[in-house]
């Protein structure tokens, strides 16, 4: 978060920031060699901004929404920029950030989607991309691969003694990997170490067990202060110039129950730490809320929520100075920035943090938001790290949340879109704010570090959330007829371009917090005396995103073709408009109750499934118009290798569907609302019928997960440094070719493993 009057921890963060980024410079300023070019070690950062286009970049860096001087305009002038990186296939962000670590494809590292299911639980069982095992798995008996298909770069650079920070990186997160159904406990199908875990390692934070919600409240919600919180704000050094109010009842947390406590466990427990009620959380958390006036102008004019916990012994409203990962109250100010609230005690390290979106001086109107609760794993392998960041940085920033603006959280229906709008905009300042500060962490923590791996989650979330730009997507995602102009196509309003307007500029704004990312890092590892970084930065992304209109319903597609696909027989898992479909085969899915397919008919129903997408067509002329077919790409899993389900080829590995299809531009499988909202158009608009509509209008506008060879679903490469030539430009890269050019970078030979090649143009040669 942005330091801010009301929060003496921001100052505390930012000094820490500055004095980490001080360290990383003299550490890179000693070790420089004569001359004070090329430092004497090589090291390299590699930082991925998620979802990150470069026909859009190139766009910023020309119009002046970025700054041509600094961050990605600064490596482009120094260094090299591609125009095209081509990304893994499919091209979403698990498989493309472990094709990125690990130099191989999504067939051979074996992590073939977000989330799919591994062909060894039951066939109602999921895995996520981001904790699965990279490289495969051992069959039988369910274990850890003796041969591996990929591997991470870091295991064969630590092998060769180099050191490694990951922060935040998919698969560098501690983590114990076990099958979700495959025993209790569930053996462990990858260690910890040595495949994900490195010299500093920091997991990307999960959800603490209670989402978002919005608040109305008005003034008859807030009753006068006896005195007893106005005594505690003025030793905590803040004076409301009107008489401080108190909301009367807490705040509810779930609109409009009664209750108003909350629980979280005081102790470790692996999920779900807080929730309403709970024998193991114990801890209460009664908020509450006291309206404070800091004008001091003459007017009652109230601009100011405090927020803290009742059932905390006195005094509630702590005066500090706070230590992290304590924050004591919550000071938000009306229009933000958010202030965040850590709950003291609990055995997780738990946080959250509330927006004021809206106040009246008189209190007649109040609306704000508390975000969800969030914590960093405390996964044993790296608790160390994450008790580093706690301290040092804070409990774990709550990330963009979609279900805020989507309104899919409570308590969102009378709140203006802007001021939904405005809290996800201070959720990508802020959690941008606190990623650059885990990876500045990581930097100092090991600072003769070989490698640092950094992740930032932007631009990605607001590219999906803001991406609208085809006259085909409804402006209003409840209302169908808010697409196209009035009466084009017939029966539409329009769209909104207000609406269109906003949702560029914040799309703008997701890309300057990313590139402001950028230039802090580099920053922090220094520059020379000509803006060459000190380090070799590579700069990437995982995908890049396009616009869609359109959500679809696979199980109703394949329903429509006569597809067989009850009781279990068939598995659906799809990541954007990418589809991994998996036969229930005997021998191969554990039976447990379900309907299995016997061997000797899975080949037919792989056949018949892939039949179906081939022919897909959508037959709405406002939507398609040129009548393309749905799925781009539709591959089967190979049969020749004599054991049905169990054959792995180029396109095909270990746990990719039996049937793994991409759809076209415009389509998305993602974003189906409930209710439904029927297309217009469509054969028997406006009704809509769950078990049967295959296509609808969804509540959000960008995807990625189509060809990986098209322009819009391109990654980006920007690198610079004392080993990057200077003043290049490429057509074409890959992002399976990052990891090799690490390897030759750092002087470690790249393993067989390896599906790239180096991008030996990009590195200047001795005589450069």
């Amino acid at each position: 978060m942005r330091a801010s009057s009301p929060h003496s921890w921001t100052y505390a963060i930012a000094a820490g920031a500055l004095a980490l980024a001080s360290t990383v410079a003299a550490h890179d300023e000693k070790d420089r060699g004569e001359g004070g070019n090329r430092p004497r070690k090589t090291q390299v950062v590699v930082i991925s901004l998620d979802g990150a286009k470069p026909d859009l970049i190139q766009h910023y860096l020309r119009t002046g929404v970025l700054d041509a001087r600094r961050g990605l305009g600064s490596l482009a002038r120094r260094g090299v920029v591609a125009d095209q990186n081509v990304t893994a296939t499919p091209s979403v962000t698990a498989v493309s950030h472990i094709a990125i670590a690990t130099g191989s494809t999504a067939a051979h590292n074996d992590i073939p989607a977000n989330t799919y299911h591994a062909v060894a639980q039951p066939i109602t069982a999921t895995t996520s991309g981001f904790g699965g095992p990279i490289g495969g798995y051992q069959f039988r008996p369910l274990g850890p691969s003796q041969e591996p298909t990929a591997e991470p770069l870091w295991v064969t650079l630590r092998e060769h003694g180099k050191k490694v920070v990951t922060a935040t990186w998919p698969g560098g997160d501690g983590v114990d990997v076990t099958l979700f159904g495959t025993g209790n406990p569930p053996p462990v199908v990858q260690p910890a170490v040595p495949t994900r875990t490195v010299d500093y390692t920091v997991p990307f934070g999960t959800f603490g067990g209670i989402g978002a919600e919005g608040y109305a409240k008005a003034a008859g919600d807030f009753v006068a202060d006896d005195g007893t919180f106005t005594k505690q704000l003025i030793a905590a050094g803040k004076v409301s110039y009107s008489p401080v109010r108190i909301t009367s009842v807490g705040v509810s947390l779930s609109p409009p129950a009664v209750t108003s406590t909350f629980y979280c466990a005081p102790g470790e427990v692996p999920s779900s730490p807080c929730g309403p009620s709970s024998s193991t959380r114990t801890l209460p958390y009664t908020i509450r809320a006291a309206a404070i006036d800091t004008t001091n102008d003459g007017k009652t004019n109230y601009d100011t929520l405090v927020f803290f916990n009742d059932a905390a012994p006195a005094p509630q409203i702590a005066p500090g100075p706070f230590v992290l990962p304590s924050t004591g109250p919550a000071y938000a100010r009306v229009g933000g920035p958010s202030a965040r609230f850590y709950l003291e005690g609990s055995g997780n390290k738990v946080g959250m943090a509330y927006f004021v979106s809206a106040m009246a001086p008189d209190l007649s109107t109040v609306r704000f938001i508390r975000y969800g609760l969030n914590y960093i794993p405390r996964n044993p392998t790296v608790i160390a790290d994450v008790d580093d960041i706690n301290q040092q940085v804070g409990f774990w920033a709550p990330q963009p949340d979609f279900r805020i603006p989507e309104r899919i959280s409570p308590g969102f229906t009378t709140f203006p879109d802007p001021e939904l709008e405005s809290a996800y905009e201070d959720q990508v300042r802020t959690f941008v704010d606190y990623q650059v500060k885990v990876g500045l962490r990581g930097l100092a923590r090991v600072p003769d570090a070989d490698l640092a791996m950094i992740y930032i989650e932007q631009p990605d979330g607001s590219g999906h959330q803001f991406t609208l730009t085809d006259p085909r997507q409804a402006t209003d995602f409840t209302n169908p007829l808010s697409i196209g102009r009035p009466n084009d196509p017939p029966g539409a309003v329009g769209q909104d371009p207000a609406k269109v307007k906003r949702y560029r500029k914040y799309l703008e704004f997701a890309y300057q917090q990313a590139d402001s990312a950028v230039q802090r890092i580099l920053e922090a590892i220094g520059v020379d005396k000509r803006g060459e970084p000190l380090r070799d930065v590579l700069v990437v992304s995982d995908h890049g995103m396009a616009a869609f209109h359109t959500a679809v319903s696979l199980a109703n597609l394949l329903r429509a073709a006569g597809v067989d696909i009850g009781n279990n027989r068939v598995a659906i898992r799809t990541t954007g408009p990418a589809a991994n479909i998996y036969i229930n085969l005997q021998g191969r899915e554990p039976a447990g109750t379900t309907t299995q397919v016997p061997v000797t008919e899975y080949q037919a129903l792989v056949d018949q499934i892939a039949s179906a997408l081939r022919a897909a067509q959508d037959s709405n002329p406002y939507y398609n118009p040129t009548g393309a077919k749905l799925f781009s790409h539709v591959w089967t899993r190979p049969n020749g290798c004599g054991r049905p389900g169990f054959c792995t080829d180029d396109n095909i590995g270990q746990d990719t569907g039996d049937v793994l299809a991409l759809m076209i531009e415009g389509y998305n499988f993602d974003g189906i609302q409930s209710p439904g909202v029927g297309r217009l158009g469509d054969p028997g608009f406006p009704a809509f019928d769950p078990s049967t509509t295959v296509y609808s209008v969804p509540n959000f506008y960008g995807a990625h997960g189509h060809d990986s060879h098209l322009p819009s679903m391109s990654a980006i490469l920007y690198a610079a440094g004392p080993h990057i030539t200077q003043h290049r430009r490429l057509r074409h890269v890959r992002n399976i070719d990052i990891a090799p050019t690490v390897f030759e970078l750092l002087g470690v030979p790249t393993p067989a493993t390896v599906d790239g090649r180096p991008l030996s143009r990009i590195l200047r040669r001795e005589d450069d």
